[in-house]
């Protein structure tokens, strides 16, 4: 049976960078919703075009696109044996979609580790961070610089600050994070699947305990 994984943790809890181990160490796909997203409108697929047209007018993409998204890269060859889900599912709606989706595939959620830190570790992490202007990769200033200073170490673009990662709008996503997240965690610790991974230890800890829990489950 495919092993799938969903990923949560608040913005600087390093979910990002475990679900990148993770995957390298257990040979599951590394299927980030961000990702696929960027991917789907940077090639202009029809699935794109549609997120698009919702984006230009300020709405929220439809469950169904984002769905759709997930379910066509689910079904890639890299994904049969399973997936660490990055960024999806965000509500138990989605996540009970997934639950079907997944069916289809063979497999089901089989734990779900929720990386948390406290708050003001968050800020900190999360106001150094910059990130690669071409594909994306992310450093920061304390934990993991570039070797050249405002340079990527992988393709040599230049590296800058989002705005919502500067230090005055950290606490407010944090914030939004908790309160859209909790039906979540509820809906996945009410399913007995929901493991609490403390963030706050150094990446190599957090990332022996995701692989403890992984064995576990």
């Amino acid at each position: 049976m495919a092993t799938f994984i969903v990923l949560l943790g608040p913005p600087g809890a390093g979910k990002g960078t475990q679900a990148e181990i993770l995957a390298e160490k257990t040979g599951l796909a590394h299927v980030s919703s961000g990702d696929l997203f960027r991917e789907n409108l940077k090639q202009r697929t029809e699935l794109g075009k549609i997120a698009r047209a919702y984006m230009d007018k300020g709405e929220l993409v439809p469950d169904d696109i984002t769905i759709r998204m997930i379910q066509e890269r689910l079904s890639k060859p890299d994904c049969a044996r399973g997936a660490v889900l990055d960024g999806f599912p965000r509500t138990p709606a989605q996540a009970e979609a997934l639950e079907t989706m997944l069916a289809v595939f063979g497999g089901r959620v089989d734990v779900v580790p929720h990386i948390t830190a406290p708050g003001a570790e968050l800020v900190q992490r999360i106001s150094g961070r910059w990130t690669c202007a071409a594909e994306g990769h992310i450093y920061h200033e304390k934990f993991n610089p570039p070797k050249q200073p405002g340079i990527c170490d992988i393709d040599g673009s230049a590296l800058y600050q989002r705005d919502d990662d500067r230090a005055d709008t950290v606490a407010r996503r944090i914030q939004v994070y908790s309160e859209q997240t909790a039906p979540l965690v509820k809906h996945y610790r009410e399913m007995g699947r929901l493991v609490e991974i403390d963030g706050a230890q150094p990446v190599e800890r957090v990332t022996a305990a995701l692989l403890s829990t992984l064995r576990k489950a």
